[in-house]
């Protein structure tokens, strides 16, 4: 079919590492000049959505801030649908503390509502103390997403998983997810396209991730093997995208 909107993600799609991956140059292009909607979606919850514009743009990817839709903001517009007046207690970065502040949500260190766990590289035993403590009291627990691991150049270091995990053991509490593979961040997203999921196509290269996240929330999935989903795991997924493509140039737009 033909789509009326793409939801792409980043790493291992549009670029590995800092280094752009050529297809996606053309792909993008291709659909800015079909005048196709499109939202990068991405589990990052560090940088703003000016952040991760201006890289995709230093790599000839065209975006703006507006392409971009990140855990952060998911779970910012989610705490909002909750309760607009929400007091939440952050662990995180840039990202999230901004996202949050734009939903127009208060942070505070007592009488939380909501303990909102991000990636955080600053992260401290008391910040890890005082989440477990607001929870145990009562606060909402509920994290951008749950990558244990993030690649490198190093190798593998901890991803957001790893704090949350932490912080879940201290309160005894499970915590609620908002990023990819999760439904909520595609039907969030979703409504920030106007597009309802079958007018829609989730682009991406981790079928734990992006292509589960597609299947969650009933939205046709493009996997691209070009990252962390190799041709060898194929045989194995329990469910088959929808399409299977080596890279983005074979994809046809008039299907």
């Amino acid at each position: 079919m033909t789509y009326k909107g793409y939801l792409i993600d980043l790493d291992g799609t549009m670029y590995r590492g800092g280094e752009v991956i050529s297809e996606a140059i053309e792909f993008v292009n291709e659909l800015k000049r079909r005048e196709l909607p499109y939202l990068f979606v991405t589990n990052n919850s560090t940088k703003t959505p000016e952040i991760a514009a201006a890289h995709l743009r230093k790599l000839s990817i065209p975006a703006t801030p507006e392409h971009v839709y990140t855990s952060a903001m998911a779970t910012a517009s989610y705490i909002r649908e909750q309760n607009p007046e929400a007091r939440i207690y952050v662990i995180g970065e840039a990202g999230i503390r901004e996202a949050c502040r734009h939903a127009g949500l208060v942070e505070a260190t007592e009488n939380v509502d909501f303990v909102v766990v991000g990636l955080d590289r600053e992260l401290t035993y008391q910040k890890i103390k005082q989440a477990s403590l607001l929870i145990q009291q009562g606060a909402t627990f509920i994290a951008t997403n749950q990558d244990h691991a993030l690649p490198t150049e190093e190798g593998l270091v901890p991803g957001n998983g790893s704090i949350v995990a932490a912080i879940a053991s201290a309160s005894g509490t499970k915590p609620m997810f908002v990023g990819k593979p999760e439904a909520l961040i595609m039907t969030q997203a979703l409504r920030k396209l106007r597009l309802g999921a079958d007018e829609t196509i989730m682009v991406g290269d981790n079928y734990r991730t992006d292509i589960m996240a597609g299947l969650n929330a009933g939205i046709d999935t493009m996997l691209v093997l070009s990252g962390v989903t190799t041709e060898a795991d194929l045989p194995q997924l329990p469910v088959k995208p929808t399409v299977t493509l080596q890279a983005l140039s074979q994809w046809t737009f008039d299907q």
